[in-house]
């Protein structure tokens, strides 16, 4: 018989405890992206306090707090009147896995590409919610000095992607000596915690380690909950990715590399300057974000935090 904790058993009009109140946020913020959580999910993603996977289990069982605002559909708990998310959930994840073929594919691909030291996959399909047809959004990490070549490499291949009907997005390119975020909010730590690398693991663990402001956010979601194999360049891939970077790492490389982001900021120039613009674009980084996507996002949370818990402290 399992002993429930006092905290777990609370009357439905007094205030929540932290693990109770940590779920429905947690909760709330997968709201805005339509996604309901199954438990682990919800551990995984805990908001803002630690607490064991028996202690959020006890929570989603016995608290009548919880049972007011909270539903459980489809093997998956979502907020209250927002049961049809269920099924969107199992159709989205069927339409995930037909992706994910695709992306362990193109990853790959990219991770060839000279000067490229991890791809991740990011956006819907990195937790498994993408719709069908849905593009597939790539963050690549390169070596320092080569920032906009590997971009321009990317950009290549993303046309040849094309002509197999496949949509490729790398949305974000940074050097691996610009790993650390500046922007510090719940939306970045999501999108760190999210993340799931295909090629250049160790990467990944080094962009965590320098992002560890996100676990106040995330506690537990230090690692990623969708793990992939790691795809190294392999066989003549890997002799031409290094052939490559041999041929264009001195002064040849430089001077292309200059003219390439000089070309690309005069052409972002306007569009990075429009107002709530969350692009970043210099010599360590290429994000095209030119709409505040998640100034918006957070915005959208806020919203459901005020209807639900009538703040957003």
């Amino acid at each position: 018989m399992i002993s429930r904790q006092p905290s777990a058993i609370r009357h439905p009009s007094m205030t929540p405890a932290p693990t109770e109140e940590a779920i429905l946020r947690t909760l709330l913020y997968a709201d805005v992206f339509d996604y309901p959580l199954t438990p682990a999910e919800i551990h995984h993603y805990l908001m803002g306090t630690s607490a064991s996977p028996e202690m959020v289990r006890m929570a989603l069982e016995a608290s009548p707090w919880l049972t007011e605002r909270v539903t459980r559909v489809n093997g998956y708990f979502a907020v209250h009147d927002r049961e049809n998310i269920g099924r969107l959930r199992d159709q989205r994840k069927h339409s995930s896995a037909e992706l994910w073929p695709i992306a362990r594919r193109w990853a790959y691909l990219t991770g060839c590409l000279p000067f490229v030291r991890m791809v991740a996959v990011t956006g819907a399909l990195a937790v498994n919610n993408a719709p069908p047809g849905d593009d597939i959004d790539f963050l690549i990490v390169t070596i320092p000095g080569r920032v906009w070549l590997a971009r321009a490499f990317s950009v290549a291949l993303v046309r040849v992607a094309r002509l197999f009907g496949v949509g490729l997005c790398p949305n974000y390119v940074l050097s691996q000596s610009a790993l650390r975020q500046d922007r510090r909010n719940l939306f970045v730590a999501h999108d760190l915690a999210q993340m799931v690398p295909v090629v250049g693991h160790a990467i990944y663990l080094e962009m965590r380690a320098a992002n560890r402001w996100a676990e106040a956010y995330l506690p537990h979601a230090q690692r990623p909950f969708h793990v992939e194999p790691e795809l190294s360049p392999r066989g003549v891939w890997r002799a031409l990715k290094r052939l490559t970077e041999r041929l264009l790492s001195g002064p040849l490389g430089d001077m292309l590399e200059h003219w390439e982001q000089r070309r690309k900021m005069h052409k972002f120039a306007q569009a990075a300057r429009t107002p709530g613009a969350a692009a970043q674009l210099d010599a360590h980084r290429v994000k095209g974000h030119f709409k505040d996507h998640g100034g918006q996002i957070l915005k959208t949370f806020e919203e459901r935090l005020r209807r639900y818990l009538g703040s957003t402290d």
